[in-house]
């Protein structure tokens, strides 16, 4: 494995460790072929969580299958649950709650040693609680109730206190905010919106009240120009789950915002041409998305993706950059939407990226496989291992029995070889 010196930094996608911390479903495969080779990578993966962003991109079920299918010992899996910082500690004992679940011994005694001893004892304990058999911890009680102490922040309505009849504060909640005392038309908020005397606070209530209690209201796009913070480098608040609603209707003033020199503007502007636009608005779209290339942009392109895929064919331009970002991007929860952009605007030569996506890290990316993945020897095995495999995601499981109970849906190739190489 190639040493990093950044520990936060990507490999070369064209090395495993590379594809591995992006979640690639070729990394699972290339792993597959030399294990002993493989370990030090996937260990690196546990031990730093390289998620591009750790609220949507997945890892957990990749990671469980690399030990458990490359049959890799467990123990620095443990070490790096002893030894690694707070969140990365938690992931690596999500990864092995799943492997216990899938029937390893050995990782149910891990984190249940890890209960008795471990610093983030109670973040497992109501964890495995929630996931696991109760047979696994109900005698670990006496443990638990030993250790809870007054530092500890233990959930109320978890499990595993429930079970074991432990009582727990519940926190008081904040009221809900109240509603406004008086029913103001719109006009009448739209008036306080576009007042530049009215303060920041006053023009977020009127636009919650637009955004909670009435339908889209047209009368909001002349003002959106005007709905940044007082330093100009942001939209306030709603202002974009405003212009969702508003949709189709905010056209075509989102021309004129999209070429705005206002960073914020100009982002609200294309997410509704994204959204809306016309095969006119392809340019636009097409310079963001190269733009977006240019800065290694990762979190954000796939929406202008989306927004070239409605337009398909007409947007031509934009498959070689949908293809770099598939390849590279490690925000493994835009990779669908690239692949999906390129099935509407130039399907030729998708079959191997529909393959590898039934190795991907991404549930959504393993959906689109199990959809589209052609019909070949290597795939329907590889079907019917997600179908079976306890750690999948229900919705696959279920996806891939469905395909399989189906017709085939095309002829099989005389190889059915599995894939290598993707859109590289």
């Amino acid at each position: 494995m190639p040493e990093q010196t950044d520990p936060y930094a990507y490999a070369p996608v064209d090395t495993l460790l590379g594809l591995l911390q992006r979640g690639r479903g070729l990394g699972a495969l290339q792993a597959s072929e030399d294990p002993v080779a493989a370990a030090d990578a996937v260990y690196a993966c546990i031990r730093t969580d390289w998620r591009w962003d750790w609220l949507v991109d997945e890892h957990r079920v990749y990671l469980a299958r690399l030990l458990r299918d490359l049959d890799l010992p467990l123990g620095p899996v443990a070490d790096a649950l002893a030894t690694a910082d707070d969140h990365d500690a938690e992931e690596a004992a999500r990864i092995l709650e799943r492997l216990a679940l899938a029937g390893s011994a050995e990782a149910r005694d891990i984190l249940r040693a890890y209960i008795r001893e471990g610093e983030q004892w109670l973040s497992v304990l109501e964890s495995v609680s929630e996931r696991w058999p109760v047979e696994w911890w109900e005698d670990l009680g006496d443990v638990a109730r030993a250790r809870l102490g007054g530092d500890d922040d233990p959930t109320p309505w978890a499990k595993a206190w429930e079970h074991w009849g432990v009582s727990i504060p519940t926190p008081e909640r904040k009221p809900p905010k109240p509603d406004p005392p008086a029913e103001p038309t719109n006009a009448e908020l739209l008036e306080i919106i576009a007042d530049p005397g009215s303060s920041e606070d006053r023009r977020t209530d009127a636009m919650y009240v637009l955004y909670h209690h009435r339908d889209p209201e047209p009368g909001l796009v002349p003002l959106v120009p005007s709905l940044g913070t007082a330093d100009g480098k942001h939209s306030l608040p709603l202002v974009t789950g405003l212009l969702a609603r508003l949709g189709a209707h905010a056209m075509p003033a989102a021309r004129d915002w999209a070429a705005s020199g206002t960073r914020w503007l100009a982002r609200e502007g294309l997410r509704v041409l994204a959204g809306h636009g016309e095969p006119q608005d392809v340019p636009v779209l097409l310079a963001q998305l190269e733009k977006d290339w240019a800065h290694r942009t990762w979190c954000g392109p796939m929406l202008m993706a989306q927004g070239l895929a409605r337009l398909g064919p007409e947007a031509a331009g934009a498959v070689p950059f949908l293809r770099r970002f598939w390849v590279r991007t490690p925000h493994s929860y835009e990779r669908p939407a690239y692949l999906r952009a390129l099935a509407a605007i130039d399907p030729a030569g998708l079959d191997e990226a529909y393959v590898e996506s039934l190795w991907d890290s991404q549930t959504e990316a393993r959906l689109l496989g199990v959809e589209r993945a052609p019909d070949r020897p290597g795939v329907r095995e590889r079907l019917a291992y997600l179908r079976d495999d306890p750690m999948e995601e229900s919705e696959v499981r279920e996806a891939a029995g469905a395909r399989l109970a189906g017709p085939a849906r095309a002829p099989l190739p005389a190889d059915g070889e599995a894939v290598r190489g993707g859109l590289e």
